[in-house]
């Protein structure tokens, strides 16, 4: 079986980057697992690439054919926005690995559905108030800034991915993202050495 490696951390932490920085990296034999959303796409974001962005009525005939793996839904100042994983054969597990992104639900949810050997958290941590002032930036940089979802989402976070929550996840390693380049090759070698043991088991 392969492995999964669910990266994760609060918005802003540098992990949309640190993921493409990872899947560009020749030495890191590692397929993409796109999830789901019905939120509306930002500027830079392509379907399919980031996400695969649907309507309210196509995340519910999936729901309804059964394809759903797992699904959040987060009521935000402009509405219900729902984060889900769909089983639509982009998953092999007898000959790939997979990074993807998400969140300690989702984590929780896929390590239920494919066990706890083949999910490997990477958790993203940075500095409140970095994390903060990045927020905002890159909200600036949309052609409609939405601040009070910035600020809904940042005490959201603080909350969902608390220690304590982090702890009972059993999730005890942090990747701290002060230097990008530091962390990414500090994810690098945690990827490559759980490849590595999976091959030589």
């Amino acid at each position: 079986m392969g492995k999964i490696f669910c990266l994760m951390g609060k918005s802003a932490c540098g992990k949309d980057t640190i993921y493409k920085r990872l899947l560009e990296n020749a030495s890191l034999p590692l397929k993409t697992l796109v999830a789901y959303t019905t939120r509306p796409i930002r500027d830079g974001e392509t379907h399919g690439v980031e996400y695969y962005f649907l309507t309210e009525q196509e995340q519910k005939e999936l729901e309804q054919q059964g394809k759903i793996i797992e699904l959040r839904s987060y009521q935000t100042v402009h509405g219900i926005w729902k984060y889900f994983t769909v089983n639509d054969h982009q998953i092999n597990l007898e000959k790939y690995h997979y990074l993807i992104i998400g969140t300690l639900e989702s984590y929780l949810k896929l390590k239920e559905y494919f066990g706890k050997d083949v999910l490997i958290p990477l958790y993203i941590d940075l500095e409140p108030g970095e994390r903060l002032q990045r927020a905002l930036d890159r909200e600036r940089m949309q052609s409609e800034p939405k601040y009070a979802e910035m600020c809904r989402r940042f005490l959201a976070d603080e909350e969902d991915f608390s220690l304590n929550n982090l702890k009972q996840a059993g999730i005890d390693k942090f990747y701290v993202n002060d230097s990008l380049d530091c962390c990414t090759k500090e994810l690098i070698s945690c990827i490559q050495k759980n490849i590595s043991l999976k091959m030589e088991g």
